[in-house]
C-alpha cells in the first residue's frame, strides 16, 4: 500500500479567462458570499427542514408541530419558528381567543422553499442507510 502524500490526480481543466488580480474563487469575504452562507444556514438546519416539511400542507399550532417533530424541545421549535419568522418564511398569527390561538403557517416565500426542502428531506431519509454504510467503510478504512 503506497502512503506517500503525492497527489494521485494532478489534471485539472483549465479555468476560465479570469480578470487580472482575481483568483477565479468566490471571495469568502464578499457580501454575496455572507448572504447567501446566512441564509443556507437558515433553511439547512436539521429543525428549520422538518418545521418548514411540516407546515407544507397548511398552518399548525405550537403543540401540533412539537408533537409532530420527535426530539424537538420547546426551546428549539420556539427558536426555530421565531427565526424562520425573521426570515420571512412563516407567520405567527394569533387568535383572540381563550386561551389565545396561535397559528403557525408559511408565507409565499416559505411556500417556494418548501418543495426544495421537502426534497432534500426525504432524499436524507431514504439513502441515511447507504450514508452510514459509507461512513462505517471509510472509518474502517482510516482507523486500520
Amino acid at each position: 500500500m503506497d502512503t506517500s502524500l503525492k497527489p494521485a490526480h494532478t489534471a485539472l481543466p483549465a479555468l476560465p479567462r479570469q480578470e487580472p488580480g482575481s483568483t477565479g474563487r468566490p471571495d469568502p469575504n464578499h457580501a454575496d458570499c455572507r448572504g447567501v452562507a446566512s441564509v443556507l444556514s437558515r433553511v439547512g438546519d436539521k429543525w428549520s427542514v422538518l418545521v418548514i416539511m411540516m407546515l407544507g400542507d397548511g398552518p399548525k399550532r405550537f403543540n401540533e408541530l412539537k408533537r409532530m417533530i420527535n426530539g424537538i424541545s420547546q426551546r428549539m421549535l420556539t427558536l426555530t419558528l421565531r427565526g424562520l419568522e425573521r426570515d420571512g418564511l412563516v407567520t405567527r398569527t394569533i387568535f383572540p381567543t381563550i386561551p389565545p390561538r396561535v397559528d403557525y403557517e408559511l408565507t409565499d416565500l416559505g411556500r417556494g422553499l418548501s418543495q426544495p426542502v421537502k426534497a432534500l428531506g426525504e432524499w436524507a431519509m431514504d439513502h441515511m442507510a447507504q450514508i452510514e454504510a459509507a461512513r462505517t467503510k471509510f472509518d474502517a478504512r482510516i482507523e486500520g
